[in-house]
């Protein structure tokens, strides 16, 4: 008994003494074959690997300034996404959260209404796409300590959510897309913005 609560402690001190940096991933592009499959399952929540890849995409997420990200995206097939809402220069009214990782998540139910969005993909760059999705969605998940969660997750939150899901089952949002009318480039995304703000400015003032 002595002998395993020491090796417990050796284990647990180890672990953080020798772990290592998280640092920013390659996103994979979209034409790799790894953005097509399915994800799979993760077993063991706590396994050291597992919680070290949560704090790589973080780190990822973080720099690239985006607002989720799956696991797919940085090359490993496990049915793991960041959701990570916050205001910026792409998506100004987005609701700010902390950035929480959400393992093996599902789906189990959703709003009949959907709602178009604008949508954009850190492994498809450069291209916007106008993406129907349910307004809000009923999800479970389990969370980094290994407990199961459930969530109702509304509007742009919502959004993010299923676009990262999409990635697990080897989808990207173009594929959501209705119409080739609905794709812009980023250039004239940011020319939408600034319409749109002008045209909230000139009705408050």
């Amino acid at each position: 008994m002595v002998a395993r609560s020491l090796a417990t402690i050796f284990n647990q001190i180890s672990t953080q003494i020798f772990k290592p940096q998280s640092q920013k991933l390659p996103v994979y592009q979209l034409g790799n074959p790894m953005l097509r499959e399915t994800a799979k399952p993760i077993t063991d929540v706590s396994d050291r690997e597992i919680q070290q890849l949560i704090d790589e995409m973080l780190v990822t997420l973080k720099e690239s300034r985006g607002v989720g990200l799956a696991a797919p995206q940085i090359g490993r097939s496990l049915q793991l996404v960041i959701v990570a809402s916050h205001p910026n220069d792409r998506y100004p009214h987005a609701p700010q959260m902390e950035p929480t990782a959400l393992i093996n998540p599902k789906i189990i139910s959703h709003s009949v209404e959907t709602e178009k969005g604008w949508e954009g993909c850190l492994s498809v760059p450069m291209i916007r796409g106008l993406v129907p999705r349910y307004r809000e969605i009923e999800v479970e998940y389990i969370d980094r300590q290994g407990e199961q969660q459930k969530a109702k997750l509304t509007d742009f939150v919502a959004r993010i959510f299923q676009h990262e899901y999409d990635h697990l089952e080897g989808k990207v949002f173009l594929d959501r897309v209705e119409t080739n009318l609905d794709l812009v480039s980023e250039a004239e995304y940011q020319n939408i913005l600034q319409v749109a703000k002008q045209v909230a400015t000139a009705h408050t003032s």
